[in-house]
């Protein structure tokens, strides 16, 4: 089945599923795509509910470090939506903990902490399409740790086959994945940068202590998807290499760029120091891209060479799976001839799920026929394990660590399929599942739509 070019640009080569998709449009309206965050303790983060009272991660109503409170955007970036606030509440954004970053093109609801505030500072908060409810007080600042996963709730537009060709394929796509014990666990577009995917490319240049490199691709490689004024700023700095004169052209919408070429235009040399411009989050996901990127190489490979994504060949990793069903990439271990039977055994009762290597400095790779196919892709890539230890930058080197091979799809249902007022002749699909965190609802929507440009069709 033909993949779009942007895909096998990101690493994912192929499909994991044979069936054809019902193609259509994700994100036409922002209210088409609702996501609702889960904690481990099943406090779930609502659009349209608001109890007072509420406990969540043992709340409470006494005074504490930590204010718990239910964060609602429309149509929001994560971190611009935390700057947002952080200035109504004259705070740092370090102040403002979140558990998981939710898509911008979308309604969410999800937790937050926010350290030494009080619930009165909360409701002076006005920012248009956005809402903070205030829960109670924690000893504790919130974490990725605390996150179970996310519900969403999806609507697939602009479909052109019938409502009993998009029944048909719909099922057969979900039987196909719950053979296979899942979809495969790919990193989406969103985490690369849909409209300008470069973030892994930024990335992969950092670790090769290319700084120029990486802050001209990051500053000047424009993209026929983006707003033309974007585009057309980074060609002409593509062009001219002149920082003082790209911070008077480029959109004050390229607000992080900015921040860069603010420190370029009166440092040109220090490549390092403009990088350290930019929040650490944000430097942080340019190498954790690029761990993305390569890990979509080693599991498309996987799926083309046919080893099998639900049962261990002898050099597999695997992990044990908590009663949460959340995996525990700390408690692994590597499959061996003697413990092959074993481990297949485990892997059948969902007691433990094959995993690939998020590579850094400290992970190792697979071995078998898996780890050969690792080597390969990292000849190619002219990286090495050490090179992810980046020297003149060490706040963005990494570690490394292990990522499931599946993620299971959990309470899918296809709620409706009607005709789509918003475009004559088209139909309109309802669906709603549960994913664990780290994973991509994009990912399930690719194997179902089989979009031919994924840009075009929201992703």
């Amino acid at each position: 089945m033909l993949v779009p070019k942007i895909d096998k640009l990101l690493g994912m080569e192929l499909f994991a599923t044979k069936s054809s998709g019902i193609g259509g449009v994700i994100k036409h309206f922002v209210e088409d795509f609702i996501v609702e965050e889960v904690l481990v303790d099943g406090s779930k983060a609502e659009v349209n509910k608001h109890t007072k009272g509420h406990q969540c991660l043992g709340s409470s109503s006494l005074r504490d470090r930590y204010l718990m409170c239910i964060f609602v955007k429309h149509n929001w970036d994560n971190f611009q939506a935390i700057r947002m606030i952080s200035e109504q509440l004259g705070i740092s954004t370090r102040q403002i903990q979140f558990a998981g970053i939710k898509d911008a093109k979308a309604i969410t609801a999800q937790h937050v902490t926010i350290e030494n505030v009080t619930l009165e500072n909360i409701h002076e908060v006005k920012i248009k399409d956005m809402e903070i409810y205030p829960i109670g007080y924690l000893r504790h600042k919130l974490s990725s740790y605390y996150l179970l996963g996310n519900q969403f709730e999806i609507t697939i537009r602009a479909i052109k086959h019938s409502k009993s060709t998009v029944k048909k394929r719909i099922t057969k796509i979900i039987e196909e994945l719950n053979q296979i014990g899942g979809f495969p666990n790919f990193f989406g577009h969103q985490r690369f940068g849909t409209t300008r995917p470069i973030t892994h490319l930024v990335g992969k240049a950092l670790i090769q202590g290319h700084f120029k490199k990486a802050a001209i691709l990051f500053l000047a490689k424009p993209s026929h998807y983006e707003h033309p004024d974007s585009a057309q700023a980074r060609k002409q700095l593509r062009t001219t290499k002149d920082f003082k004169k790209a911070l008077k052209i480029f959109p004050k919408q390229l607000r992080y760029e900015r921040l860069m070429l603010k420190h370029l235009a009166q440092r040109p040399d220090d490549y390092i120091g403009a990088f350290r411009r930019l929040p650490i989050k944000l430097r942080e996901l340019f190498t954790q891209a690029y761990q993305a990127y390569l890990f979509n190489k080693f599991l498309s490979k996987r799926i083309e060479s046919k080893i099998p994504l639900n049962r261990a060949e002898f050099g597999d990793y695997v992990v044990n799976v908590e009663r949460s069903g959340l995996p525990m990439l700390t408690m692994h271990r590597m499959a061996s001839v003697d413990t092959l039977k074993e481990i297949n055994n485990a892997l059948k009762v969902g007691k433990m799920r094959l995993a690939l290597p998020l590579i850094g400095f400290k992970q190792h790779l697979s071995q078998g026929i898996q780890g050969e196919v690792e080597k390969r892709i990292l000849n190619e890539e002219g990286i090495r394990l050490d090179d992810f230890k980046i020297k003149n930058m060490p706040e963005i080197s990494t570690r490394g660590e292990l990522r499931t091979i599946l993620s299971p799809l959990s309470k899918f249902s296809l709620e409706e399929i009607s005709d789509d007022l918003s475009m004559p002749s088209r139909r309109k699909a309802q669906l709603n599942f549960t994913l664990y965190r780290g994973s991509y609802a994009t990912v399930v929507l690719r194997e179902i739509m089989k979009p031919q440009n994924p840009v075009k069709a929201g992703f």
